[in-house]
């Protein structure tokens, strides 16, 4: 009897050393596959929004885990992220053509390239409320806008009016900077600039009813990609499987979010929670038909678009020379190219 029992404590002791061994040697292996991750970090061109679902959703689904990534989101100061990606601070950034375009046709251009377009078309324009009666840029006139100050916004505004036949002189241009859109056309201006992807739905939930005048309707060479997804040129050259890796995950996520947008939006609240959920949900329907739209596959962006607005801000003295539109982007590290 004394034996059976000795026997058995032995057994035990074997059992518990033998449990002790697995879970440190998992534990060893966790530390090695979190060690063998490869870190890189996203910097955002503004506060966390549902222009970003994808990026969070591949996180929290653990996406690019499984391409042996490890991705840090970051915030970056005003000004967006191309100085930032150009300078090697990041691997990838959220920027837009328009950026993109001025980067790379500056006295000392900035060595970016888009890699994905995150919205196949523009979803921005100018809005205003319905009893101001703007439903057209003619309507400008005799109006006051409230925006950034930047010389592009004048030109934007002056190139609407001209082509529906009205005199950009009768409207008034006025700095408010970033006062929230609602309270901008309440109390200081008649109309603005915001996007349709945003404020436009947050106008519908709000039961604040607007006029939009979309861009592209008046001028298709404003039909530009905003946001779109930026690397730096000496990244491209480097490291190509690490974009097609990064890209291959970040596509699943956008997908998810355009099949399931009410679940991808969870996963952006969750990361992002002082975001009005309201606005956010309603967003993310919008987005979801956005996101991939008419395009053959998620990302993809065409030369026309990149010359035509190039050209566009050419002509009206924007930018000092044309931008070499075939170098300004790429889309063969996309999933939709077989990668």
């Amino acid at each position: 009897m004394r034996v059976y029992y000795k026997l058995k404590k032995i057994n035990s002791i074997f059992l518990f050393l033998t449990c002790m061994l697995c879970i440190l040697f998992n534990c060893s292996l966790f530390s090695l596959s979190q060690e063998s991750l490869r870190e890189v970090t996203v910097l955002l061109e503004w506060v966390p929004n549902t222009n970003h679902t994808g990026i969070y959703v591949a996180l929290e689904k653990g996406f690019y885990r499984e391409e042996g990534l490890k991705v840090n989101v970051v915030q970056p100061e005003e000004g967006g992220a191309a100085p930032f990606i150009a300078a090697g601070q990041g691997e990838f950034g959220f920027s837009h053509q328009e950026q993109v375009t001025f980067a790379r046709t500056a006295d000392e251009p900035l060595p970016v390239v888009a890699v994905a377009a995150i919205l196949q078309h523009n979803t921005s324009g100018f809005a205003s409320p319905v009893e101001k009666r703007i439903k057209h840029p003619r309507d400008f006139e005799g109006k006051k806008y409230g925006g950034w100050g930047s010389p592009i916004e004048e030109a934007t505004i002056k190139a609407l009016m001209e082509r529906d036949g009205a005199d950009f002189s009768k409207t008034e241009i006025i700095t408010i900077g970033a006062i929230d859109f609602f309270a901008a056309v309440q109390k200081y201006v008649d109309y603005t600039w915001i996007y349709y992807g945003w404020d436009g739905v947050a106008s519908e939930v709000n039961d604040f009813p607007i006029n939009f005048i979309f861009l592209q309707d008046y001028a298709p060479e404003l039909d530009l990609y905003t946001p779109v997804i930026i690397v730096s040129e000496q990244l491209r050259v480097s490291e190509p499987e690490l974009i097609r890796k990064f890209l291959r995950a970040t596509e699943k996520g956008y997908q998810f979010s355009i099949e399931n947008p009410e679940l991808a939006v969870q996963d952006l609240l969750k990361n992002a929670p002082e975001i009005n959920r309201e606005i956010a949900i309603a967003s993310q329907e919008y987005l979801a038909q956005e996101y991939q739209a008419d395009a053959p596959y998620w990302g993809v962006m065409e030369v026309e678009r990149w010359e035509n607005y190039a050209r566009w801000l050419y002509q009206r003295g924007l930018i000092d020379r044309m931008l070499d539109a075939e170098a300004a982007f790429d889309n063969s590290f996309l999933p939709g190219k077989g990668n």
